[in-house]
């Protein structure tokens, strides 16, 4: 990293100039009993050769286990073109946009990648992206209840298939703008429409619909949706990308498609990294554009007739009155968004298919592997992608614990979310499981439960 050095010289010449006769002399104003003379426990220095070697054996540590755990955050191959660009510094160091005469690289990525996210998810317009999936959901929540005109309510129905995180994230932001979010139980795994009847002709602003959901299980949308609509409730889509190679996009869901789209860009082209940074997409049809959180970037012509972008309908509390706002957002992730870009730019649909193909093979295969197991079962005989719940004849906790010790991330213990389940497990397989792995996982499974089943 480029750093300037400063010679004794240099400081000598910097305090004559100021006045001050040294260092210490710029902080007087700190009383004596709040410094630190010194740092204890902090080892001596080491040169950048040692500190390489360092780094290296830390990283080692970690191993290079077989990831089987989704649950949000999926390990999926990246080109190595992506990160390539994207950490290229006319993108890896450019902030908002503002100045559009300056920013025309930036600002036609960002319209090029709300095209490609628009024409995923079947929608008709997309913002520049927002944090993560879990505060898409929130910001599509506020914003289906600005764009109801119809209900006076600021209710929201959520399906525990939510993603929990994403639950407890809307939750969280919305709170204190008086949102309700009613969470409907769903112990088959899915939701259906008689889950929703006890809620006929009542004043609720939105429906939230998640596909596939959290257990991996696909919801019937096209019902769902018919259902919201005939009862006068908007439909929030919560989508997986990947998923959207194969699968129908929320802009065809039932007989007018659902109202907004959302979900998180880490599936294109973003690692996993202990847990971001990530970004969040999101769509709608042009009718509520202005009730759209965050920006856009719009394609213009200048007076020459030239193409150009520029920022438009920029509805944030700087650029217009606080109570006309949309949101607080003040920034869009834009490095993220450039990886999203450039990944689906180099799989283009066909692409993005095989992925979503190898990636519902794999996990057919992982379920059939480990179903074969002596105390393992399928927790829901349904339509899946990408993850499914197995049931454990014993707490999934310490068998996840042993799996690590085997080199195996077994997946995501639901115990907690979802106490009613039982030793319930999520499993994920991706593209980049191979039938090795497969096998490797189901082994040390068996070894591991036969190794329980003699200590006891």
């Amino acid at each position: 990293m480029p750093f300037i050095p400063h010679t004794p010289d240099d400081v000598a010449q910097m305090l004559g100039a100021i006045g001050a006769k040294k260092i210490d002399d710029l902080f007087d104003e700190i009383p004596k009993d709040l410094r630190i003379e010194s740092l204890a426990g902090i080892p001596e220095a080491l040169n950048e050769m040692q500190i390489g070697r360092l780094m290296s054996a830390r990283a080692a540590q970690d191993g290079t286990p077989l990831n089987f755990i989704g649950a949000g955050a999926y390990e999926h191959h990246i080109p190595s073109a992506v990160w390539a660009v994207t950490t290229r510094g006319e993108f890896y160091s450019a902030y908002t946009p503002y100045q559009a005469e300056a920013s025309q690289g930036t600002l036609q990525l960002i319209y090029e990648y709300q095209t490609m996210i628009s024409s995923l998810t079947g929608m008709e317009v997309s913002n520049a992206s927002l944090y993560d999936g879990g505060s898409a959901v929130a910001e599509a929540a506020l914003m289906a209840i600005r764009a109801h005109r119809k209900s006076r309510s600021q209710r929201v129905l959520v399906p525990t298939t939510l993603h929990p995180n994403y639950r407890k994230t809307a939750v969280a932001t919305t709170g204190g703008q008086g949102v309700r979010f009613e969470e409907i139980a769903c112990p088959k795994g899915v939701l259906s429409v008689a889950d929703l009847a006890k809620y006929q002709g009542e004043d609720i602003a939105a429906l939230v619909i998640q596909q596939p959901n959290f257990f991996g299980v696909l919801e019937d949308v096209d019902a769902l949706t018919d259902w919201a609509h005939a009862n006068n409730i908007m439909v929030i889509a919560s989508v997986n990308p990947t998923s959207l190679g194969i699968l129908k996009p929320p802009g065809e869901w039932g007989t007018k498609g659902a109202d907004i789209a959302c979900g998180d860009c880490q599936p294109l082209g973003v690692p996993l990294s202990s847990g971001g940074p990530y970004a969040g997409f999101l769509t709608t049809k042009m009718e509520y554009v202005r009730q759209m959180p965050g920006r856009i970037v719009g394609r213009t012509v200048d007076t020459n007739g030239k193409q150009g972008f520029a920022l438009t309908l920029q509805a944030r509390e700087q650029h217009i009155r606080r109570g006309k706002a949309t949101s607080n957002i003040c920034t869009n992730q834009g490095l993220l968004v450039t990886a999203a870009t450039i990944y689906l730019s180099l799989l283009g649909p066909e692409g993005l298919g095989r992925v979503a193909n190898e990636c519902h093979r794999n996990t057919q295969e992982l379920v059939a592997a480990l179903t074969r197991v002596k105390g393992v079962k399928l927790a829901f005989e349904r339509p899946r992608f990408h993850e499914a719940v197995l049931l454990l004849d014993r707490p999934v906790a310490p068998v996840l614990v042993e799996l690590a010790r085997r080199g195996v991330v077994g997946g995501h213990d639901l115990s907690v979310d979802y106490p009613e389940l039982g030793n319930a497990l999520l499993v994920c397989a991706t593209e980049t499981r191979t039938a090795a792995d497969i096998k490797a996982y189901a082994d040390a499974l068996a070894e591991t439960l036969k190794a329980a089943v003699r200590a006891a």
